[in-house]
């Protein structure tokens, strides 16, 4: 894909539905971008695409690197060219809204895709445990994630941010995920504070590329925006 678009594979609505039995596998949507998050089938804990490799964030707080032939249920991947980068400090998660904002204040209806890089006094990350009986919402699974505490960290986060009229295709807001530089930690970030300046790149995307799942559990699921429910699982 040309630098800057996102490639999106199904929905959020969709995994909210419980449809993650199926999906993209590895080696395909890696030839869509070089940055991206997502998660696995069964929504076994969350994904991170950084520089071309996929990594499975666990539940246990550990990383592996995923196999070409898995499966995604849901996953999102963009070609990432800073169109800025900046040096800041973020003293919480609203600071990367504010940077965003600062950055375009007229991108408010389009999507923007970011990677920051520094050390980190605190990052707060979940990740989802995965399901436990056949077509169990995500919903559900937010009750039973796991959720680890990192200290004085360095490491990567990979984002992206989508209009409010997007949500239930995407994440609406901020949707952002963590890997620490030796590849051991990481997950869906909660809450975070950095330990001085960190490196922010910036892109605004206007081109969106979504692929729909063709299965017949996707076809069959009875799917509905439940933005409190996306709210509630995405902290």
């Amino acid at each position: 894909m040309e630098p800057n678009h996102i490639y999106q594979y199904s929905i959020i609505n969709a995994l909210m539905a419980g449809v993650a039995d199926t999906g993209i596998p590895i080696s395909k949507f890696t030839q869509h971008g070089t940055q991206g998050i997502g998660t696995f089938t069964k929504i076994q804990g969350e994904l991170i695409l950084l520089d071309g490799k996929v990594y499975q964030l666990q539940a246990s707080g550990h990383i592996r690197t995923a196999k070409p032939e898995e499966q995604l249920p849901y996953a999102v991947a963009t070609n990432f060219q800073p169109q800025k980068t900046l040096n800041l400090k973020l003293d919480n998660k609203d600071d990367v809204d504010k940077v965003l904002e600062d950055f375009d204040a007229h991108a408010a209806n389009l999507f923007m895709s970011y990677r920051i890089d520094g050390k980190f006094k605190t990052i707060k990350a979940r990740t989802v445990r995965g399901q436990e009986y056949e077509d169990q919402p995500l919903a559900e699974l937010g009750s039973k994630q796991a959720v680890q505490e990192y200290e004085d960290i360095e490491g990567t986060i990979v984002g992206f941010r989508a209009p409010v009229a997007w949500q239930g295709f995407m994440v609406a807001g901020e949707h952002m995920h963590f890997i620490d530089k030796e590849r051991k930690v990481g997950g869906h970030i909660l809450e975070l504070v950095s330990d001085g300046e960190v490196s922010f790149g910036v892109a605004v995307v206007n081109n969106v590329h979504i692929e729909l799942p063709t299965s017949e559990k996707f076809n069959a699921a009875k799917m509905v925006t439940d933005d409190k429910g996306v709210k509630g699982i995405e902290g």
